[in-house]
């Protein structure tokens, strides 16, 4: 790791920014570094722009992916080298607000069916029930499962915050079956992979190849991830007769603003209104003209 990169992350590491963030930041400043072939503390903002322009248009990221980098860009020469710049120097892309993809109850039944063994099974049933986010299922301990209080408690969550959520009693069940066979010690996801220490947790890329491997072996054609079960957690509370403050409770939410999103995917809350058309009182269907012929005046 370079001066700068070392820098860098240790201002992250006093700001107490999280290890997945950190790393995003640092790869930012890395590729900004190659990109140019210069150390960045020599770049001008001009060259900064190029580089967000080759981002966009040769390698074709996403505007979200672009404002992440720019974000940590900004971090770097604001925070670390304490320059200042104005506001807009480095303007973040325009980004669509898009809605999540959302499974029904069956497709989500489907999906933990296609789990190709007990081990995955369990991961898929645990971001379902819980609604945690990937990164915080990776680091689940074994005790953090408390089966006398009924919660799963999750620790050092985004922002580091941590919080309970209620324990299933199926989700137990499963669990308890699944430790009497792979025996966890620490991290009740352990890693097998041959290149981590023994002891260490699984990856968020193993979460995510379980969860596209069992939506494949399913059937179904929607694109699922692991961040797709948490949406369906929100969503199916919700149609359930959840509140909303609850459901950012459960989500660890900051900001209910990013709950919100929820109510425009609950078939509840879509469909407690009725629909302006059916009160028309249009005429019927049969006396409508099904002729493409013009009418002569």
């Amino acid at each position: 790791m370079t001066h700068l990169r070392k820098m860098m992350l240790e201002e992250l590491q006093r700001r107490n920014y999280a290890q997945s963030t950190a790393e995003a930041y640092i790869l930012a400043l890395k590729e900004l570094a190659r990109y140019h072939r210069v150390p960045p503390d020599r770049l001008r903002p001009q060259q900064i722009r190029e580089f967000q322009l080759h981002l966009l248009r040769e390698r074709k990221l996403s505007p979200q992916t672009v404002k992440q980098r720019m974000s940590g860009i900004r971090f770097f020469y604001v925070h670390t080298l304490r320059r200042l710049f104005p506001p807009n120097e480095f303007p973040y892309p325009k980004t669509r607000r898009r809605l999540p993809v959302i499974l029904s109850r069956d497709e989500v039944r489907r999906l933990i069916d296609g789990a190709s063994n007990l081990f995955h099974r369990a991961m898929l049933m645990t971001l379902y029930s819980t609604g945690m986010r990937r990164a915080e299922l990776v680091r689940l301990r074994v005790g953090d499962i408390d089966s006398q209080r009924m919660v799963v408690h999750i620790r050092h969550g985004k922002g580091d915050k941590d919080r309970d959520v209620p324990l299933s009693p199926m989700l137990l069940e499963t669990l308890r079956e699944y430790w009497r066979w792979r025996k966890p010690q620490t991290y009740l996801f352990p890693s097998r992979h041959i290149y981590q220490k023994k002891g260490e947790h699984i990856t968020s890329k193993a979460v995510w190849h379980a969860c596209r491997g069992a939506a494949q072996r399913a059937g179904i054609q929607k694109t699922v991830g692991p961040h797709t079960l948490r949406h369906c957690f929100a969503t199916h509370h919700l149609e359930s007769g959840a509140d909303l403050k609850t459901v950012q409770l459960l989500l660890g939410h900051a900001d209910i603003r990013h709950t919100e999103i929820y109510l425009h995917l609950s078939e509840r809350h879509i469909r407690a209104c009725p629909n302006p058309l059916d009160g028309l009182g249009v005429s019927d269907l049969s006396t409508v003209n099904r002729s493409w012929r013009r009418d002569k005046k």
